[in-house]
């Protein structure tokens, strides 16, 4: 195989890989985001961003990308499952996703975050105080840690010059997490809006982790906006 065959075999496995994301983020989103939990919906939330690690392995992506979508896959493995406990393996797993991508952003970045989208960012850290935190038990302290590694996240992300399909990842990414607070802590089970809301939180987390990869995970943004 010749140096441009193997560039071009490596793009075509990079695409699909996140053309597989993205199909089946949508099949997770529509049939199986808002149910109980089972083992198929499990290995089929599991799907998404696995294909986003095969994609970046396979062509070359920034160590620290892939290593911030596998820590999320293991998250959304955990969430997946019933219960306090892989609730907690969950939010360890996505808060040291976001401590990856904060050492990497944190690289890229250059100069302050744009003043505007970082105090939205900071005012909604802080708010979390007031709606968030009062319902979160045992857990507030875990809590508390998340919304600061997420917020940094995202300032950082915001700071990154010529990445703006990076920096759209990482506030999809927190809006997805402000859903998931929202659907954990603050959710009345009879509400109609716990599958609209299901289904928006998968999709812009889906949407934020291949916009992560495209936008940040390689010397050149692949994609730019």
């Amino acid at each position: 195989m010749t140096f441009l065959e193997e560039i071009a075999l490596r793009q075509s496995l990079f695409w699909g890989g996140v053309t597989v994301s993205l199909v089946t983020a949508l099949l997770f989103a529509v049939f199986a985001c808002w149910r109980g939990p089972s083992w198929w919906k499990t290995i089929l939330k599991a799907l998404p961003v696995g294909a986003l690690v095969f994609a970046g392995i396979a062509n070359f992506a920034n160590p620290l990308v892939i290593a911030g979508l596998a820590l999320s896959l293991v998250g959304d493995v955990a969430l997946s499952r019933a219960g306090q406990r892989a609730f907690l393996i969950g939010l360890i797993g996505f808060a040291a996703a976001h401590a990856v991508y904060i050492v990497y952003f944190f690289d890229l970045a250059s100069g302050t975050p744009p003043l505007l989208a970082a105090a939205i960012i900071v005012a909604l850290a802080a708010s979390t105080e007031l709606w968030l935190r009062p319902h979160t038990g045992d857990l507030k302290w875990a809590v508390r840690l998340y919304v600061v590694l997420i917020s940094l996240m995202g300032l950082t992300a915001i700071s990154i010059p010529a990445r703006d399909l990076a920096s759209l990842g990482a506030l999809l990414f927190i809006f997805s997490d402000l859903l998931l607070a929202i659907q954990v802590f603050r959710r009345d089970a009879r509400s109609k809006l716990n599958v609209p809301i299901s289904i928006a939180l998968w999709v812009t987390y889906a949407l934020a982790q291949v916009a992560i990869l495209i936008g940040a995970g390689f010397a050149q943004p692949l994609v730019s906006l």
